[in-house]
């Protein structure tokens, strides 16, 4: 055999043995390595994609600096569903409590000058403002939490490489974060948020961001991550530009009349007059101080539990989060700030609820028994449910993870 055919051969043989090798280390390389290969390839391949959408390549260069492998707590993040579902008084109930009221007030006092100014020019009431505030970022403290803040760049870029249900909106959302970074609004390393893109201290998602943020404290920047005005003001924004209404109320609780249609609670719109002749009344005995105004009734918990007619702010407020328990949560923390009082129609709640120093006393409890190691703040989230919910296995109770009398009285009992 000739020896430039002996060496064609050589050569072939070791390129099979090469790729034999290779596709063995293939298959032997970790899941997360492969993963982090296909993952580069897709930040490549969507520079082409940015590039016809006006990012330009030192802004995406830079807005992907050192991001080589996808975010394992984004994805951890959204696949991740929740056991506990909270009812309508749950819900509230971790979102409005004393402690959160006087931060609320404590603000409010800090930032009237800004909040005066911000309701001059947007018309939206300051306590509404306060009320966002505190059920986005807990009044910016959760921007402060270790691993609650992310690169944007490599949480959107995760969900659009990873998760399908999300990818359309990820990749829009990647897209107008990049623009916002080439605004000169943020740096590259300053564009952190949540897992699923939202960011600062009113939680815009960049597409909002792009829409309503802006710049009150005049330095140039609408910077929502690090100025209290600017964020409170692009919140002010997106209402006002959403249709809020000035100088009028969220809604009303009221009480039912004893037999009504089943028809008014679905979706049905009336003058606040029309629902009064229907057997509506507002609690406490108090007028509807304009009759001519169209609400909607709302029955968070049926029948047994408050109705509330609602006006046309309560359906701006959805316009920040598209649920019926988070624009009540809003309105009602805002009349709170304001110095009102609770609802006075209880809710079906099945146990006896308990105010902040026994929620406090179920968080020591849970500690105790080592089955908590969160704060002592009476707040009852998530960490706080888990640990109930452990507890009440151990012990054959039904598991409802809920902080109640019956149980305090349980812990207490020993």
């Amino acid at each position: 055999m000739p020896s430039s055919v002996k060496m064609s051969v050589v050569v072939r043989a070791a390129g099979r043995a090469l790729a034999v090798m290779g596709l063995a280390m293939m298959l032997a390389m970790p899941t997360d390595m492969k993963a982090d290969q296909g993952f580069q390839r897709w930040i490549r391949d969507f520079r082409n994609v940015a590039a016809k959408s006006g990012v330009e390549r030192a802004t995406y260069d830079k807005v992907f600096a050192g991001i080589s492998s996808p975010d394992p707590e984004v994805l951890r993040a959204a696949n991740h569903q929740p056991e506990f579902k909270s009812n309508v008084w749950d819900y509230l109930d971790a979102r409005i409590s004393e402690q959160i009221i006087r931060d609320g007030q404590a603000h409010k006092q800090q930032y009237a000058g800004w909040l005066d100014r911000i309701e001059s020019r947007f018309g939206v009431d300051r306590h509404i403002l306060l009320a966002i505030w505190s059920m986005e970022s807990s009044y910016g403290k959760a921007l402060e939490q270790e691993g609650r803040l992310h690169r944007i760049a490599r949480a959107l870029a995760t969900l659009a490489y990873a998760d399908a249900r999300r990818a359309k909106f990820a990749r829009k959302q990647l897209i107008a974060a990049m623009k916002i970074v080439q605004a000169g609004d943020i740096s590259a390393e300053g564009l952190v948020g949540s897992w699923a893109g939202a960011m600062g201290h009113t939680q815009f998602i960049p597409t909002s961001y792009q829409a309503w943020a802006v710049d009150i404290d005049g330095n140039g920047r609408r910077d929502v991550w690090n100025s209290v005005p600017d964020a409170l003001a692009s919140a002010a924004n997106l209402l006002m530009k959403n249709g809020w209404r000035t100088g009028k109320t969220w809604g009303y609780e009221v009480q039912l009349p004893a037999r009504f249609a089943k028809s008014l609670a679905d979706g049905r719109q009336m003058t606040l007059r029309e629902w009064a002749r229907a057997g509506f009344r507002r609690v406490g005995g108090k007028a509807f101080p304009r009759p001519s105004d169209q609400a909607v009734l709302k029955l968070p918990a049926g029948k047994d539990g408050p109705g509330f007619l609602m006006l046309r702010n309560f359906f701006v407020l959805k316009r920040y989060n598209n649920a019926d328990k988070y624009a009540l949560a809003v309105g009602h923390l805002a009349d709170r700030l304001r110095g009102g009082d609770g609802f006075v129609q209880p809710w079906p709640r099945g146990y006896t609820p308990l105010d902040e120093i026994g929620r406090k006393a179920v968080q020591v409890h849970m500690a105790r028994l080592g089955l908590y190691d969160g704060d002592i703040d009476g707040n009852i989230g998530s960490g706080s449910r888990a640990a109930i919910r452990a507890y009440q296995d151990q012990y054959g109770l039904e598991q409802d993870g809920v902080a109640s009398r019956e149980l305090l009285d349980k812990l207490n009992g020993g």
